[in-house]
């Protein structure tokens, strides 16, 4: 017992802790905490971009330094220029896109009673995997319209405006009285006088591909001072059935067929054949040659080639942007509910117009969200993958090609684990700049 102690019966006060000791102690804790993120950040991530580094500057072996050989390729190598260029494509088109088609429905639907209804619908891609949309969009872009939907529409509509024609396989039979003359078009080897009829037989038409208005053929009977005839698909079903170059019970008539008097290689009249396949030109006809024009015979029209060279990148791109557009309307949708009324009133007030109001109110005030939604689709498609490897036919994967599918076919395919490497590296300087843009504007927006 101390003096103090014993004069005064007071325990005198303890020394305070360290402060630094209490410091350290925390830190020791939050490290331990920390410790198994930090390993699996070490072995999922860190390990990873480390090997893909060294591993880039060594040769298709592994075993000789090619130095920057590999970083080279990627400026010379057709296939790795072509996925560069269509990257670059890929980053200007596709966010774009889908950000303005999330900011156009996120305010068109602000104030509908539907509006959530369509934002879910909108939104329902995103809940498919991106093999999945592939695999739909594959379909959707198929070239054939009775599997693809994309050509279906388009053939649909191009033949509202220009019909396409119903015998595209018709040509002359055996001893037919007509010949070719010319770009598809087939004209008869004679004149033709008024009163005399004539008869027109073409072979080539599958009996399920005639015209629904098509009628049994009748045989031409004469008229005086006109012209006319039949013209009819000369084939009968059986061996030895039917009589050449003449109508029979069972043949259907060409209805619709468009025959043409040409004299001097300049038409005088013309008509169209009825459902029998008959027809009927005026006198001045007496003369002529008929000749059936090319336009009865020109294939049908079969769409788009969606999945060729030239439409394969921005037909992927497409199905791209029905996936993430949804993503971007949720969130400029959430961004939207935190602005301001009365400064939307105000505008209206002070005489703006809707048009105004958007461009001059709303877009400025939404421009921290569309800058996250922008950045973060840009990091997105620098990456993608799934859908040009499953939309894209072999025959046009070159063309679609990007950098991430080029990494996969270098390293697996072509057995080039150093250029693969490299392009992997390459990827990773593109993605940081964007990274570290979106990560100090999010820091920006914290101190505010």
């Amino acid at each position: 017992m101390t003096s103090a102690t014993a004069a005064g019966g007071v325990k005198p006060p303890a020394a305070p802790k360290s402060r630094k000791s209490v410091t350290g102690t925390r830190r020791m804790v939050a490290a331990l905490f920390l410790l198994p993120a930090i390993v699996l950040l070490g072995a999922l991530v860190v390990y990873p971009i480390g090997y893909s580094v060294v591993r880039s500057f060594y040769d298709q072996s592994g075993d000789g330094f090619a130095g920057v050989d590999n970083y080279k390729a990627l400026f010379t190598d057709e296939g790795i220029r072509t996925a560069l260029k269509n990257n670059v494509f890929w980053v200007v088109f596709a966010p774009t896109v889908a950000t303005a088609l999330g900011l156009i429905f996120a305010v068109l639907t602000e104030r509908v009673r539907w509006g959530t209804a369509f934002k879910l619908v909108v939104f329902m891609p995103m809940a498919i995997s991106m093999l999945a949309a592939g695999i739909i969009f594959r379909l959707v872009y198929d070239q054939d319209p009775d599997k693809g939907v994309a050509n279906a529409v388009w053939v649909g509509v191009h033949d509202t405006f220009a019909q396409a024609s119903a015998f595209p396989k018709a040509h002359p039979g055996r001893e037919s009285p007509l010949q070719a003359a010319g770009g598809g078009a087939f004209i008869t080897k004679s004149p033709v006088r008024a009163g005399d009829p004539v008869s027109l037989p073409l072979v080539g038409v599958a009996p399920d591909l005639m015209p629904d208005d098509a009628k049994a053929a009748v045989a031409p009977k004469a008229e005086p001072d006109k012209v006319t005839g039949t013209t009819w698909q000369d084939f009968t079903r059986g061996k030895g059935v039917g009589t050449l170059n003449s109508v029979d019970a069972s043949e259907l008539g060409y209805a619709g067929m468009r025959i043409e008097a040409v004299k001097d290689g300049r038409v005088v009249a013309s008509t169209t054949a009825a459902g029998d396949g008959t027809f009927t030109l005026p006198a001045s006809a007496d003369g002529a040659q008929l000749r059936l024009p090319a336009s009865n015979f020109k294939e049908p029209y079969n769409g788009l080639d969606w999945l060729g060279p030239s439409l394969v990148t921005p037909a992927i791109i497409g199905a791209y942007i029905w996936m993430w557009a949804g993503f971007a309307m949720v969130l400029i949708a959430a961004g939207l509910a935190g602005v301001p009324r009365e400064l939307l009133e105000a505008a209206r007030v002070d005489g703006a117009s809707e048009w105004q109001v958007f461009r001059r109110v709303t877009v400025p005030l939404l421009a921290p969200v569309l800058a996250v939604v922008t950045v973060t689709l840009m990091i997105n498609v620098l990456k993608i993958f799934d859908l040009v490897f499953i939309i894209a036919p072999g025959s046009a994967q070159d063309d679609a090609n990007v950098l991430a599918l080029e990494l996969y076919r270098k390293g697996f395919s072509e057995d080039q684990p150093g250029i693969a490497s490299a392009i992997s590296v390459f990827l990773l300087l593109l993605v940081i700049p964007v990274m570290w843009f979106n990560v100090r504007r999010l820091r920006r927006e914290v101190r505010r």
